[in-house]
C-alpha cells in the first residue's frame, strides 16, 4: 500500500491528466480534447504516448482525487496507437499527423524506420562521431539507397573503413543491436526532436511570410532599428514570390500543373517582367496566350489581392517542395538560378 501511495505522489501533473483521458475512454475523452488548445494536446498526448501500464490501484487513487470515488478499473495502456485513435475521434487528420509527428520524431514504428526518413546529411554528421563498426552495423539496417547516401557524406578515409567492416560482417548479437538502439534513442533522437522545430529567426520568418507587403516592410524597418542583425537573418530565410526564380524549368511546370489558373493570373499581374518570363516560358503557346488574356480582363486589381494569390502559390510551391516533387536551389553564390 505504501508503495503505491509512493508511486502516486511521484506522478506529475501532465501524467495525472493522462492516466485521466485514458481512462475516462474516447467518447469523454474526445469532449475533453475539444475543451484544448495545441499547447495542451500536444502535452497530453507527448505524456500519454509514454505512459506504459498503469496499474489499477493508481487508477483508482487517481479518480479519488478528481472525484469522490471509482470502483475497481483495470490497468491501462499508454502506447503511440491508443493516443493516436483517441485523438483521431476529435481532431482533423492533418492535426493529428502533425502532433503524432512531433511525438514520435521522423515517421516510423521501429528505429531504423525512423533512420530511413532523417535527413541523410544529419545523419552523416552524426554517425561520423561513432565507431565505424557501429557505423557499418546502422548502415546495413537502412534502405540502400538511403545508405549510399549516408556513406557518401561521410569523410572519405572513414568512409572506407565503415565499407570494409560491412564486407567482414557477421550476424550481428541482438544485444548489440539493442544497445545501439538504445544509444540512438536517447543520444540521436532525443536531441533531433528537441531541434526540429527550428531556430527563434526561421520562426518568425514564416510568421512575416504570411504578412501582406506593408506589414512586411513595417515590421521589418522597426525591427532593423532595434536589432539589424535579426532583421537581416529573418529578411535572408523569408521565401517571397520573386524567390520562385530559383525553380528550374521542370519545378516551374510541376507548379504550373497544380496551381489555380486564376490565381497565377492574378499574382503575375502584379509581379516583375522577370517572373512573368519564368512562367510563360513554360507554357504552351496557347496556354500562355490565354493567360495573358485572362490577365488583361482583370482590368485593374488590388494590390492586397494580388500578394494573397502570389502568397498562395509560394505555400504550394513550399508543400510540393517538401513533398519532394520540386527542388527550390539555396539561391545564394553559385547555385542561384539565373533566367
Amino acid at each position: 500500500m505504501g508503495r503505491v501511495k509512493e508511486e502516486y505522489r511521484s506522478l506529475a501533473g501532465p501524467e495525472k491528466a493522462a492516466i485521466l483521458m485514458l481512462a475516462l475512454g474516447e467518447e469523454h475523452a474526445t469532449k475533453m480534447f475539444s475543451m484544448m488548445d495545441d499547447e495542451e494536446i500536444k502535452e497530453i498526448s507527448q505524456t500519454m504516448s509514454s505512459l506504459g501500464t498503469i496499474g489499477s490501484n493508481i487508477v483508482e487513487r487517481l479518480f479519488v482525487e478528481f472525484a469522490d470515488q471509482l470502483s475497481s478499473t483495470g490497468s491501462l495502456v499508454g502506447s503511440f496507437d491508443t493516443t493516436e485513435r483517441l485523438l483521431s475521434k476529435v481532431l482533423p487528420e492533418d492535426r493529428v499527423n502533425g502532433i503524432m509527428e512531433e511525438i514520435r520524431g521522423p515517421a516510423g514504428r521501429t528505429m531504423w524506420d525512423k533512420l530511413n526518413n532523417v535527413n541523410e546529411a544529419v545523419l552523416a554528421n552524426y554517425l561520423k562521431n561513432e565507431y565505424p563498426q557501429t557505423v557499418g552495423v546502422v548502415l546495413s539496417k537502412l534502405k540502400p539507397g538511403h545508405s549510399a547516401s549516408v556513406l557518401s557524406l561521410l569523410p572519405e578515409n572513414f568512409s572506407m573503413e565503415v565499407i570494409m567492416r560491412m564486407l567482414r560482417m557477421e550476424a550481428v548479437q541482438k544485444e548489440v543491436l539493442d544497445n545501439i538502439e538504445k544509444t540512438l534513442r536517447t543520444e540521436f533522437m532525443s536531441n533531433l526532436a528537441r531541434g526540429s522545430r527550428g531556430d527563434n529567426h526561421e520562426l518568425m520568418a514564416d510568421i512575416f511570410n504570411s504578412l501582406d507587403r506593408q506589414s512586411q516592410d513595417r515590421f521589418l524597418t522597426a525591427l532593423e532599428e532595434r536589432n539589424r542583425d535579426s532583421a537581416e537573418k529573418i529578411k535572408a530565410l523569408m521565401f517571397t514570390f520573386e524567390d520562385l526564380a530559383r525553380l528550374d524549368n521542370n519545378g516551374v511546370q510541376t507548379l504550373l500543373r497544380q496551381v489555380e489558373k486564376d490565381k497565377l493570373a492574378l499574382a503575375l499581374k502584379g509581379s516583375t517582367d522577370q517572373m512573368r518570363d519564368l512562367f510563360f516560358k513554360n507554357m504552351s503557346e496557347r496556354a500562355g496566350k490565354m493567360m495573358r488574356e485572362d490577365m488583361d480582363a482583370q482590368g485593374p486589381v488590388r494590390l492586397s489581392d494580388v500578394e494573397e494569390s502570389q502568397m498562395m502559390i509560394v505555400q504550394l510551391a513550399k508543400e510540393l517542395a517538401a513533398q519532394g516533387q520540386i527542388v527550390i536551389s539555396e539561391g545564394s553564390g553559385e547555385d542561384e538560378m539565373v533566367y
